[in-house]
């Protein structure tokens, strides 16, 4: 019986019936993001229901087939000129279908969705060459533009290198994300043959749903938004972390991506570092408890803990933790190469990561790992993935046998030819096959960022010398099906084999649906932190009590830092989105800019505020700049500068600040680097934030009202609150959320829950003195009210939350 019908808009063509697709040669599979595919035609019992469906579908550029078995038999999809042929079975009454993934007619271990996916993995990874496993670990480098389609540099990677982990660094653009992850899984399909085994494409992402500021973040308003990292910590709310990870890896799977590149879960005992607000902060209890219920959400799927269709490989990074940079240096340029553990407390950055050692992936970080006597920790001053010692406190110690990567970069020297950035930090001089061979020597499964397989095969060839030799224990063949095995079981787990392509349609539902994006702007609200609320400024309300009242927010601008990629760029921006302030209030005033000829700012001229309610002045961390801005060393001046937590200059020239640092290069006469930067002053690039505070509180004095004052601040890393605490009337912190969610919190529509995750330092005095590996170490600030800023401090209407 056949049926044409239209789902979502999209023509579907349905074929009922036993064996009712046979094509010859080799079965392919696919993934179906949310997509059942099943025929609705006759929705009631019949023994037809006990067998199995197909259905086509396209995407407007690909067309496949969507197999629907019955009851909880997993889908099947495949390529409409992929060439498939189904293999039939009867399960517990119903007949079944299954992939001729290699078009032997016979129903191998690997192609059984009934086996466990180590042992399917094991059974096609003992069936293939150095030089297929070798494509296998290799994970691309950022692809951007899914608008241009499959392009040849993306076809000769897939095809000459076998490369099968691509990452999608691209916007949430369904409609174009989907069509290009479609044609590049057709792709892959047709280049499979007896000889070369089908592996379906293993989508990758950085993390990509946070509200606001905190880390990489794709642009696009069609998934639901959260909290940081950080404000995820902030709710100390395991379930709310789990409902993240669940919905989200939803909307990853309609995406097309099967594993998250993260949670970053590096516990971030040093304040200044660049990347703690892609952390859950710097204590190790709360950390490892929401790093574990993250994991067990992304890689559980509707609600279970079983993989399927909606789990994500959650890879943890950065093995064993990247936040202990010297100074708060971060480790994606030379000057922050260093890791030091001044506290001795390597073993509670690497606690956080045993909370969450059934994650499916791992990724190691770039640093080199200094002790107090400056040092290396093990053997060798190198980063992690050429670090035997640790990575055999990994392999051997903590019994990982999950993926391990290498982090982006970490196989580059800037001393390459053509290299933008390179952190093969302490082997920068040794040739790439030797880095590779190093690499897989301490038990490296895969390389990040690399779209070729030429000095991984090199390596290959360098590895079977050794063994020839007596030096390796095991040949190379041996060695690559070791990774192969693992990385193919990162593949079967979410069911890629079974399912590989995305139905528009079902992927629209997925998206952005109304109680994903509900639940993640309640989670935005549950994060927020109020820290000073004097005279109640804040108080209970309703959205109608502020909609005829008028509100000030100035305006304010960064000059931007240096990088890798060019020179920073000043923006202009106002401390909260005024179109979105105008959702909440009658009127919304800002300030008059002033430019300079060039376009830069030459000064703000606050608005009279006669008819002003309430003043919101939006600031966000002070800026000491990003993972690839040349922060902390000035190479023209050859001067190393501190990294501050504060808005205003910062010489570093007190007691705690220490003259010789820890970590430094081995110069060429033998003697080691100094990287201190005693006396030397900070640069903060958005000054002006402290700025537009001041001005306001300026023009509510002038204006002669009492007007309240509220400072909303975007955190991404501690904040010193001497600057703005005592002018301000009420202070509530934001990690990584919407202005909608802080104005909502300011406004007192929803009572703050939320509690300080890092501690707000006292003065840059006791971040001096504080060491880099050790949490909870530096003195609180305390506010006029008496309260101290310290770890899981907070306020609701009533007071500090206990």
């Amino acid at each position: 019986m056949k049926s044409t019908k239209t789902v979502g808009g999209t023509a579907m063509r349905s074929l009922r019936g036993r064996g009712a697709l046979a094509f010859a040669g080799v079965g392919l599979a696919a993934t179906l993001a949310g997509c059942t595919g099943s025929n609705t035609d006759d929705p009631s019992p019949s023994a037809e229901a006990a067998e199995y469906t197909s259905t086509e579908v396209t995407d407007g550029t690909t067309t496949f087939i969507v197999v629907d078995n019955p009851g909880d038999a997993p889908d099947l999809s495949y390529g409409v000129d992929s060439g498939v042929t189904l293999l039939e079975e009867t399960v517990d009454g119903a007949t079944v279908a299954f992939k001729d993934m290699n078009g032997n007619g016979t129903l191998d271990t690997w192609e059984d969705w009934r086996v466990a996916a180590a042992d399917r993995a094991a059974d096609l990874a003992s069936q293939m060459s150095i030089e297929q496993i070798a494509g296998l670990m290799l994970f691309s480098s950022h692809e951007r533009s899914p608008a241009d389609g499959l392009t040849d540099e993306q076809k000769t990677y897939l095809s000459e290198s076998n490369v099968r982990n691509v990452l999608n660094a691209a916007d949430n653009d369904a409609s174009t994300v989907v069509p290009w992850a479609n044609s590049m899984q057709a792709y892959v399909e047709g280049l499979a043959s007896a000889e070369t085994p089908y592996v379906p494409v293993n989508f990758s992402s950085d993390p990509r749903s946070t509200a606001g500021s905190g880390g990489y973040n794709a642009e696009g308003a069609d998934i639901s938004r959260w909290p940081s990292n950080l404000g995820l910590a902030a709710t100390f709310d395991t379930e709310i972390m789990r409902q993240f990870a669940e919905m989200s890896s939803a909307e990853y799977r309609a995406l097309g991506i099967s594993t998250a590149l993260g949670p970053q879960i590096d516990l971030a005992t040093e304040p200044r570092w660049l990347r703690v607000g892609g952390t859950f902060g710097e204590d190790v209890d709360l950390s490892s408890e929401m790093a574990a219920a993250y994991v067990a959400g992304t890689q559980g799927s509707e609600g279970t803990d079983a993989w399927g269709s909606e789990s994500v490989n959650a890879m943890i990074k950065h093995w064993t933790g990247e936040g202990a940079g010297e100074g708060g240096r971060e480790s994606h340029i030379d000057s922050g190469k260093y890791a030091v553990y001044p506290g001795d407390n390597l073993a509670q950055h690497t606690e956080v990561f045993q909370a969450a050692l059934d994650s499916a992936a791992m990724m190691t970080s770039f640093s080199i790992a200094i002790g107090a006597d400056g040092e290396p920790l093990y053997d060798d001053a190198v980063g992690t993935a050429y670090d035997q010692g640790r990575m055999s406190l990994l392999r051997d110690d903590n019994q990982y046998d999950g993926v391990v990567v290498t982090d982006w970069g970490t196989m580059s020297s800037l001393s390459d030819p053509d290299a933008r950035y390179g952190m093969a930090w302490g082997m920068e001089d040794a040739p790439p096959a030797e880095r590779y061979l190093a690499v897989l020597e301490t038990g490296h499964d895969m390389f990040g960022g690399i779209n070729d397989a030429t000095n991984l095969l090199e390596a290959a060839d360098l590895w079977q010398e050794k063994f020839e030799a007596g030096d390796e224990a095991e040949d190379a063949l041996t060695r690559f099906q070791e990774s192969g095995k693992r990385i193919l079981t990162m593949v079967f787990n979410p069911g890629l084999y079974e399912s590989a392509y995305l139905d528009p349609a079902a992927s629209a539902e997925v998206l952005a649906s109304d109680d994903k994006v509900e639940a993640g702007f309640d989670a935005q609200l549950a994060s927020i932190v109020m820290l000073k609320n004097d005279a109640s400024t804040i108080a209970a309300s309703e959205a109608a009590d502020w909609k005829d009242k008028t509100v000030y927010i100035p305006q304010s601008f960064n000059t931007g830092i240096d990088g890798n990629f060019g020179p920073g760029e000043e923006t202009q921006y106002a401390g909260l989105t005024l179109e979105v302030a105008e959702e909440y209030f009658g009127t919304v005033v800002t300030d008059e800019v002033v430019l300079k000829d060039d376009g830069t700012v030459k000064e703000y001229i606050a608005p009279d505020l006669s008819d002003v309610d309430i003043v919101l002045v939006g600031m966000s961390s002070p800026d000491n700049g990003g993972v690839f801005t040349k922060s902390g060393y000035d190479a023209e001046a050859d001067e190393w500068f501190p990294l501050s937590l504060q808005y205003r200059p910062y010489t570093a020239d007190g007691d705690n600040v220490r003259k010789a640092s820890i970590a430094g290069d081995t110069l060429e006469d033998g003697t080691k680097e100094n990287r201190s930067y005693f006396g030397n002053t900070s640069r903060i690039a958005n000054e002006a934030d402290l700025d537009a505070f001041e001005r306001a509180v300026a023009a509510v004095d002038e204006s002669g009202k009492d007007i309240p004052v509220v400072t909303v601040l975007k955190a991404v890393n501690p904040v010193i609150p001497a600057e703005f605490e005592a002018d301000s009337d009420a202070i509530i912190v934001g990690f990584g959320t919407s202005d909608a969610a802080l104005i909502e919190v300011a406004l007192g529509m929803y009572e703050p829950s939320g509690r300080l995750p890092i501690q707000f330092p006292k003065d840059m005095d006791t971040v001096e003195a504080q060491l880099e590996d050790v949490g909870r170490d530096m003195t609180p600030y305390t506010d006029s009210a008496g309260n101290s800023y310290d770890f899981g401090f907070g306020l609701n209407f009533a007071g500090p939350i206990s």
